[in-house]
């Protein structure tokens, strides 16, 4: 028999994310136990006054949200926008970057879809800081996953043929 392909939202299992400061958030990932591969999908419940991710932009992977219950803003690079139960966010690849923040009173539900790809570079504009997901697969753990900030270097910087004997 094959994958159960129906699930109901009310039977997921939660995990916790977050730093433990402005950043907290209770996530279940459906694509795997849907059979998804290349639509990323995760319920994800935010408290009040917190996000689950920080301010980034992709530049492989768009992004959908759907808002279940719940109201917050959307930063949308130099503005925030209301959302609330009901509205569809658009996050494109490669254009502005964004963050879904709970300003209301209750928790703030949403599904996050995504497009998968085999590779995603992700910055994120308040710290500089860029990731680098290399094989993510749908809603599964990357096979490489690099965090860090880009020192601006020309193209042969550090690199030295003269080094190469020929042998190896």
């Amino acid at each position: 028999m094959g994958e159960k392909r129906i699930i109901n939202l009310g039977d997921l299992t939660m995990r916790q994310i977050g730093d433990g400061k402005g950043f907290s958030a209770r996530v279940a990932q459906v694509g795997p136990l849907i059979g998804s591969s290349r639509i990323g999908c995760s319920l994800v419940v935010v408290p009040p006054g917190k996000s689950a991710c920080p301010f980034h932009r992709h530049h492989v992977s768009d992004e959908l949200f759907f808002i279940l219950e719940g109201e917050g803003v959307r930063r949308l690079d130099g503005e925030t926008l209301p959302i609330r139960a009901g509205d569809i966010i658009a996050a494109p690849a490669g254009k502005e970057a964004h963050q879904i923040i709970n300003t209301g009173h209750a928790e703030l539900r949403y599904l996050a879809l995504s497009v998968e790809g085999p590779t995603d570079i992700i910055e994120y504009p308040d710290s500089g800081k860029i990731a680098v997901d290399a094989a993510p697969g749908s809603d599964s753990l990357p096979s490489l996953n690099l965090f860090g900030r880009i020192t601006p270097a020309q193209y042969y910087d550090g690199e030295d043929l003269a080094e190469f004997d020929g042998k190896s």
